[in-house]
């Protein structure tokens, strides 16, 4: 699953890639989308009917099924949807939102606030981080952000069960109770670098300054971290925390009890103008954002990149069970 972080998104990068957007359109795999009756919470929703929306997201399988939930749901209100969810990259989908491309797709506040804003530090505190972000990114680009979902899908470090076990660890604090030759990482060469990744984590966690030896420490692809970790390779692997491949592989996730990590929870973001045209859009998507847990996006994400299903079809039969529609 490609990091919801989009790091290469910044400022410079995503006007270069402009001309390119424009001339040869956003490249996305959107399809179909299902036909469904609003239900439950959703039955008395205020009518979108006619209301033209297109929905984008990146292109990693939870940004992609997030964004085939809001086709669903808006479409079911009336309104006329456009796919163009997996968007290659994470600066063609923000410069597509930009320019009014998409009007609305799901984004990740520490994203927004360190990634697109350009902040060097991440705000403390969910809503905190939440309310930073919508101020800064309504004022700076008429991008509304609407209340955020319970999940976080930020940064982590996993281990075995068998670590657990045999360290008698749950929190990154007692990392330290580790055998110092022993303390061996699976990471990206991104989080292994940057300020606010693994070095970072290192001085929070007081294991800087020969806490971890150099040699423990191992590069991995994304997707190659989890089998890794799972296999033995190394004791702790740099994860995220809603990957449906901690379930499938029985990881355990550390506590970040220190709060070190950036909050990323989830919300839908609407351009100004169309969410002053269509304020019914927050109402119609309240109920679903309200229930988007740790836990239900660690299921569901493992059945697209565990189980190989399609993410419209994740979606909907998500939705049907939630009975938000029928």
């Amino acid at each position: 699953m490609q990091r919801p972080r989009g790091v290469l998104a910044s400022a410079g990068i995503a006007l270069m890639l402009a001309p390119a957007l424009t001339a040869c359109g956003l490249g996305t795999a959107g399809g179909p989308v299902p036909e469904a009756t609003l239900a439950g919470d959703l039955a008395d929703a205020p009518s979108l009917e006619g209301a033209p929306i297109a929905i984008g997201s990146k292109n990693f399988s939870e940004n992609v099924l997030l964004g085939k939930m809001a086709l669903i749901v808006l479409k079911a209100a009336g309104a006329d949807v456009q796919d163009l969810t997996n968007i290659p990259g994470s600066a063609a989908a923000r410069q597509a939102h930009l320019q009014g491309d998409i009007d609305a797709m799901w984004e990740y506040t520490g994203t927004g606030w360190l990634v697109y804003l350009g902040n060097e530090k991440p705000v403390q505190g969910k809503e905190e981080q939440y309310e930073a972000v919508r101020e800064a990114d309504l004022e700076a680009n008429d991008l509304v952000w609407l209340p955020p979902a319970p999940m976080n899908n930020t940064y982590a470090f996993a281990i075995t069960q068998e670590s657990k076990k045999k360290y008698g660890i749950s929190k990154m604090s007692e990392i330290k109770k580790v055998p110092r030759a022993e303390r061996t990482f699976c990471l990206e060469s991104e989080f292994a670098n940057r300020a606010d990744g693994f070095p970072g984590a290192l001085r929070t966690y007081d294991l800087a300054d020969g806490g971890v030896p150099r040699a423990n420490v191992q590069i991995y692809q994304t997707g190659a971290i989890y089998d890794a970790t799972a296999s033995g390779e190394c004791v702790f692997g740099e994860v995220f925390t809603t990957d449906g491949r901690i379930v499938a592989l029985d990881l355990e996730v550390l506590e970040d009890d220190r709060a070190y990590f950036p909050n990323y929870n989830v919300s839908l973001v609407v351009r100004e103008e169309t969410e002053s045209e269509y304020p019914e859009i927050q109402d119609v998507m309240g109920p679903v954002t309200e229930k988007l847990t740790d836990e239900v996006m660690l299921e569901l994400n493992a059945e697209i990149d565990v189980d190989g299903r399609e993410p419209e079809d994740v979606a909907l039969d998500w939705l049907r069970s939630e009975g938000l529609v029928e």
